[in-house]
């Protein structure tokens, strides 16, 4: 087995692209083997790159990161992937790491944090931004028995913190259809009539 560690680059940022590429090339034992700008063009690829890490965006452009993850672990069941994005939410965290990834890094992560990330995940280990790990902590101290569903918390959880529906949509990869059903069942189910009613019972009861 080659000592060095052989990375594939999956983000459709061109400039983060490079960067990534250029910090992770500067290392002594990594080699990027190929950075691509999306899942689909990298995926006739993938096989022959034979990477040791993947390091994946989630928001891309045809098939997101969340949906290549499947096939990628089907593809290349021994190569570690490192999610990189700008989402942290509980929601796409849990997603990602009960669909195989190795690793959660939020964007604004540090150069040392990326390379660390990289060598923990080729042992075995696990590699989260400080943020995602407490998103981790947090959902262990909620309430387990909340009548709300995965859905609906993260959703009331993105209300709590300000952000409109249309933002929720966005993030969630959801229409805002679907957000309003949500918040009318997180109404019914917490028996209240606002959204400031929602917030407070739902943080009294640590349901969120």
């Amino acid at each position: 087995m080659s000592q060095n560690l052989r990375i594939v680059l999956i983000e459709d940022d061109d400039i983060l692209r490079m960067g990534y590429e250029s910090l992770l090339s500067d290392v002594e034992d990594f080699v990027v083997v190929n950075a691509y700008a999306s899942y689909d063009l990298a995926k006739k690829h993938l096989e022959a790159d034979h990477p040791d890490v993947i390091l994946l965006d989630i928001q891309m452009p045809g098939t997101n990161g969340l949906q290549a993850l499947p096939f990628i672990k089907k593809t290349l069941p021994n190569a570690n992937i490192i999610i990189l994005t700008v989402f942290d939410s509980p929601e796409l965290v849990f997603e990602a790491l009960t669909m195989g990834a190795g690793g959660y890094l939020t964007k604004n992560s540090s150069a040392s944090k990326i390379i660390d990330a990289v060598r923990e995940v080729s042992t075995g280990g696990g590699a989260m931004s400080t943020n995602v790990a407490r998103i981790v902590m947090h959902s262990f101290q909620k309430n387990l028995n909340s009548p709300l569903t995965k859905r609906e918390t993260e959703i009331l959880d993105r209300i709590a913190n300000g952000q409109t529906k249309s933002q929720i949509a966005n993030d969630l990869f959801i229409d805002q259809e679907t957000v309003r059903s949500h918040v009318k069942n997180i109404y019914i189910k917490l028996d209240v009539n606002s959204k400031s009613e929602a917030i407070k019972t739902a943080k009294e009861k640590r349901f969120i």
